[in-house]
């Protein structure tokens, strides 16, 4: 088998928020993939960052009262922690806010402006009025313009897929005010993905994409490519444009460019020459997992960037689907929106590799995690299938046999069938197709367990005249059990490794598989995994359903019951006073008439109205609520107003002939 040399990496997670469980989808297939391939003795490196930059990290840091800088340190320290939980084993793990990044990120940008490539127009934006800022796609929401469904993006749909312009969406509001965005214009920067079709036309034609992708591929050809816009107004998060002051690169051109940061960074510190293995080594092949939400990302702008600079382009793109939850798409109302630090904290992280394991394959259909399965599954196969033939061999081994193998095998063709399932085995590890491979393995655990049953070592073991033949049988169980654990190391990588520890060897590969370590002496057998109780689902259950119950509690916090609202004293009042306090450039002392009693209350409200034009005006206020002492005085109510726009606020007044102590109901 010739030695390959393989760059793999995963969709770079963002850095201001949890890894959940559909996320680990992604990164526990490609660990498995990864894995395999390291033990199939390749040179294969898993390159991953934090994905650091853009207007939702600064905006998220600015809420926690904190840079960005430290934001992303954090939250890149806890999602190691939790891939780490799940042996999601990166080979290097690194940001993009990084020099390397940055160094990349200019060299691009410098190549595409030098052969052409970037060119500026003027765009209209959604702008937030409240905020006072540009709004990026994410944060617009609305109706998809191509299949009409609600609550979508702003740049795409995750319904239909569609990409659109944040123009074209109906009814937008902005995600951070819920207000309806204005319209405004700002000169940006484009790369011309359209003048690239030819070489991304010939890229695909040369890579094994999945069917359903190139089909994809082509809609979008058959559409036309547009140009992309790469620039971001400031305030922003991210790079500076070198030659575009107040300009910065947006986070979708430096995201994908952190995976050459990433091993830029690794190379580094290996010593290894990058600049040769990026862009001439003929021999590095590199490949992206990446879900069906970001395809269009990385199989069009990807390998035009990196054609157009002279890098590498993609051997392959895998694409796979989302998760569902019991048949539901992942939610916090639903209690089916599991991080990967709830799940830690009930579960067994190897259990749902397994479960991942069984339910992938090569293509982007959608898998779901049914908990009722999930536990049925894992009981079944792992504990009643795989480990159940350690455990009923071992303890005979370690009576009889003083925990040595015997010198031969009782059924050598059964034995040379599993070692020969390794090609079946190796080909659906390759491909992605893990629910095959699992298939395989569970089928062989099958009739390990079959011939278990028929030889029956437990009454061999009565007949003292027949120990030889209980060792053969013992020592054949035993060596099955051995290579189902190499087949199953890439999904299982901690309950292998006790099983390693169990056999006495220190690191199982594929190229063990046609060892046959005869009249060897293994450790005493020890507990792998336990079965899946109840208890412990329903405990995940509760405790998604009472974050669930607080985050209700935080959304019906903003809203008051009628009994509330009965509590208000609206009244009608006559304003028979008022002056100027000094020394603020916003209140005015104003003297309310009640009809019952007077009040004194401080209003915001100088330099919108002069204090002439207030006297014997009727207004609406509340009159009982607590009066406050403030550093001019003591308030005793508050009068109603209205903000319209940015020029200030307006009095409510009730209609002609309302009289002073009217009750406003």
């Amino acid at each position: 088998m010739k030695n390959r040399k393989i760059l793999v990496t995963s969709a770079l997670p963002y850095a201001n928020g949890p890894i959940h469980i559909g996320h680990l989808v992604e990164y526990i297939q490609t660990d498995i993939w990864v894995r395999f391939q390291k033990m199939c003795g390749h040179e294969c490196y898993y390159i991953c960052a934090s994905d650091a930059h853009g207007t939702p990290i600064m905006l998220k840091a600015e809420e926690e009262g904190i840079s960005p800088e430290t934001l992303v340190t954090k939250t890149r320290e806890e999602h190691l922690e939790h891939f780490s939980g799940f042996s999601i084993e990166f080979d290097n793990f690194h940001t993009t806010h990084s020099d390397e990044n940055k160094h990349i990120v200019e060299q691009i940008y410098s190549s595409l402006r030098d052969e052409g490539h970037i060119k500026k127009q003027p765009v209209q934006q959604f702008f937030d009025p409240v905020k006072t800022m540009f709004l990026p796609d994410r944060f617009i929401r609305g109706t998809c313009p191509s299949c009409g469904a609600p609550d979508q993006y702003g740049d795409s749909c995750e319904k239909c897929g569609s990409t659109y312009s944040p123009l074209d969406l109906i009814g937008p509001r902005s995600v951070l005010t819920s207000s309806p965005p204005e319209i405004k214009e700002s000169e940006h920067l484009f790369f011309t993905l359209s003048a690239f079709t030819d070489v991304l036309l010939d890229w695909m034609e040369g890579v094994d994409l999945h069917p359903s992708v190139k089909n994809k591929l082509n809609e979008w050809f058959k559409i036309g490519l547009k140009d992309w816009d790469i620039s971001r107004d400031e305030p922003y998060f991210g790079f500076k444009i070198p030659d575009n002051p107040g300009k910065y690169f947006y986070v979708w051109l430096d995201a994908p460019i952190g995976y050459l940061g990433s091993f830029k960074n690794f190379c580094e510190k290996k010593g290894m020459d990058f600049d040769h293995l990026i862009r001439e080594s003929a021999d590095l092949e590199m490949f992206h997992f990446v879900g069906k939400d970001i395809m269009y990302f990385h199989t069009l702008f990807w390998p035009a960037l990196l054609s157009a600079s002279g890098f590498k382009l993609p051997s392959n793109v895998f694409v796979h689907g989302f998760l569902t939850v019991n048949g539901q798409k992942m939610s916090k109302s639903r209690g089916t929106f599991i991080t990967a630090k709830q799940y830690l904290e009930n579960l067994d992280p190897e259990h749902l590799r397994y479960y991942f394991a069984a339910k992938i394959g090569s293509s982007i259909e959608d898998i779901d995690l049914s908990l009722e399965d999930y536990t049925f599954r894992v009981n079944a196969d792992l504990v009643g299938k795989f480990v159940n033939i350690g455990s009923r061999c071992a303890g005979f081994l370690e009576k009889n046999f003083a925990g040595r193998l015997g010198g031969s095998v009782e059924n050598s063709e059964l034995l040379e069938k599993f070692q020969h399932s390794f090609g079946v085995i190796s080909e659906g590890y390759e491909k992605r197709e893990y629910r095959k491979v699992i298939r395989v393995v569970m089928g062989l655990a099958d009739d390990a367990n079959r011939y278990i049953d028929d030889k029956k070592p437990w009454k061999i073991a009565k007949d003292k005249s027949k120990s030889a033949e209980l060792h053969e049988v013992i020592t054949q169980g035993i060596l099955m059990f051995r290579l189902l654990a190499i087949y199953l190391k890439p999904v299982l990588p901690e309950l292998v490794g006790k099983v390693e520890k169990f056999l006495n060897e220190s690191n199982l590969v594929f190229s063990n598989i046609s060892d046959v370590p005869l009249n060897k002496k293994i450790s005493k057998f020890g507990r792998l995994t336990d079965r899946i109780v109840q208890e412990s689902v329903d405990n995940l259950q509760a405790t998604l359903k009472e974050g669930n119950m607080q985050k209700e509690d935080k959304e019906t916090e903003q809203y008051i019951s009628i009994e509330d609202f009965k509590k208000i004293d609206f009244r009608v009042a006559t304003i028979t006073a008022a002056k100027e306090v000094e020394k603020s450039d916003k209140l005015i002392e104003i003297e309310l008439d009640l009809g019952d009693r007077t009040s004194t209350v401080f209003a915001g409200i100088k330099g919108k109205y002069e204090v002439a034009e207030l006297l014997d005006r009727k207004v609406v206020c509340v009159a009982n609520l607590k009066p406050r002492k403030m550093r001019f005085g003591i308030s005793e109510g508050m009068i109603l107003a209205a903000s319209g726009d940015q020029e200030g606020l307006f009095l409510l007044g009730p209609d002609d002939g309302a009289e002073a102590g009217m009750i406003v109901s």
